[in-house]
């Protein structure tokens, strides 16, 4: 497929290829590595060529750095949902800690308390930068401008697909094109004229895309029209409900939830559900992997590429269909677990496949240690570095972690509140309702994820156990089932 971007991304390319001299850094090793953050929105987990989940699809420059890097099998976020995941990365805290635990504009995390990575590689002498979303509070201006970022480049909320408003460190402007293009032309810029060459970098290029209503770009409209949307894995598109929490049935209901009349079970809804509408994200996706490949040709050209820790992922999950569902927010695979590549071959072996549970939580830490920098005892989460060595020996690393959701605005369509806890096999799902079950799971007997066993005397002794791994895990992190502590401070100000 012919790649089409923009002029000015192809002529700082050229130029940096032709400069090279010009273009690079000082020659002498150094000790600290550079940082690229690409960041999707709703990217599902297996939405990669490597997966096969669906043949037509071609990521060629996520799939080098499958092959070039690691991949994550058993990647999650901590809180499906984009605010809240966006603030865990950038922390290394749990939502319920840094304050953000919904999509709401009028909060920040509490960047005091809990500063965000990027201000910590600033105290250690990194230049850094943001590129694209934030999704927090809906701030104009200056006060639009995150702390730890010496270049900032973002917009406000979703933001839009084309001709978007954007606030380029302070000043607010409408730029013409087609949003992920306007954001690797900046990325690219910044690389090759803004920054200091003498400096470490630490850059997050964050995009809109894939998040809805999914606007590909125009070379891509209807690329996959002929393509046939392949049925999930596990057979999941012909989900009934049976055995399941009634707030699952009146989720299905969708946007006609107001007309759900109880019942037992639902008929599968045809497919494919949606329509195109996945298709549509699919075909965003591949503007963003041509953005990939700019940028590491860029770090190629620099002579930075293998001195840089490339670090592609999702701020959340996204069904494609599976269950009847689309959207995130609840505590099902499909919406928890997210792609996690990382390429950076001074540590990481190529093909690096690891399958150790880990969280979004764990990048911040991550990061930091991989720069030779402490890491804050605020950060809940613990530095992968010691997985990428498949040698080594993993026995302390966790077995279990908790997924949290706080009900927001899109209730009852986007589920209740809940906690759940998922380990190697089992998972079970706890959302404090009165008048409903919760639900257990056996992925390894069932991985899709249909066969709720909640009610199974079988497994009570498998549920006890869970329940009571769940109370060590709440201690653990300081779990506040209070949805709005941090709203109500902000607000009251």
């Amino acid at each position: 497929m012919k790649l089409v971007i923009s002029f000015n991304t192809i002529l700082s390319v050229l130029l940096c290829s032709v400069l090279i001299v010009g273009c690079k850094t000082q020659e002498t090793e150094k000790n600290q590595p550079n940082f690229l953050f690409v960041l999707v929105d709703d990217q599902p987990f297996d939405a990669l060529e490597s997966s096969r989940r669906y043949p037509f699809l071609k990521t060629p420059n996520m799939q080098r750095l499958e092959d070039e890097g690691v991949k994550f099998d058993n990647f999650y976020v901590t809180q499906s949902i984009c605010s809240p995941s966006r603030a865990s990365f950038l922390t290394g805290t749990y939502p319920h800690i840094h304050g953000v635990n919904q999509n709401n504009r009028h909060v920040d995390p509490d960047w005091e308390t809990y500063k965000p990575y990027s201000q910590i590689l600033q105290q250690a002498g990194y230049e850094t930068a943001h590129i694209g979303k934030i999704h927090m509070a809906h701030f104009e201006g200056e006060r639009h401008i995150r702390p730890g970022f010496d270049y900032w480049y973002s917009f406000v909320g979703q933001g839009e697909y084309f001709d978007p408003m954007v606030n380029d460190n302070g000043k607010e402007y409408q730029e013409k094109g087609y949003m992920t293009d306007i954001l690797t032309d900046k990325a690219i810029s910044w690389l090759t004229e803004r920054r200091d060459p003498n400096k470490p970098f630490s850059l997050n290029l964050w995009h809109k895309a894939v998040h809805e209503n999914h606007s590909p770009a125009p070379r891509h409209e209807d690329i996959y029209a002929k393509d046939s949307l392949p049925v999930p894995p596990y057979n999941t598109h012909l989900e009934n409900f049976k055995g399941k929490p009634e707030w699952q049935r009146i989720k299905a209901w969708d946007s006609k939830w107001k007309d759900y009349v109880h019942t037992d079970t639902l008929a599968p809804k045809p497919w494919p559900i949606k329509g195109d509408k996945f298709k549509k994200l699919l075909e965003c996706l591949v503007a963003v992997d041509e953005s990939l490949g700019y940028v590491l040709k860029t770090l190629e050209d620099l002579g930075e590429l293998d001195n840089t820790v490339i670090i592609y992922s999702s701020d959340n999950g996204y069904f494609m269909g599976e269950h009847g569902y689309w959207d995130k927010r609840i505590a099902y695979e499909n919406s928890m677990k997210i792609p996690m590549l990382m390429r950076y071959p001074k540590t990481i072996q190529p093909g690096t496949i690891i399958k150790d549970i880990a969280l979004n939580i764990d990048l911040a830490p991550t990061i930091l240690d991989l720069a030779g920098v402490d890491t804050p005892s605020y950060m809940q989460g613990e530095s992968m570095t010691r997985l990428f060595d498949n040698h080594r020996n993993h026995e302390n690393w966790r077995t279990s972690f908790m997924f949290e959701y706080y009900v927001d605005d899109a209730y009852p369509y986007a589920g209740p509140n809940m906690l759940a806890i998922r380990t190697k096999r089992f998972k079970l799902i706890d959302a404090f309702l009165e008048d409903d079950i919760d639900e257990l799971y056996d992925l390894e007997n069932d991985p899709g994820e249909m066969n709720n066993l909640i009610n199974d005397p079988e497994y009570q002794d498998i549920e006890d156990g869970l329940r009571t791994e769940l109370e060590k895990l709440r201690e653990k992190y300081n779990y506040n089932p209070d949805r709005d502590w941090w709203l109500r401070t902000k607000v009251s100000k």
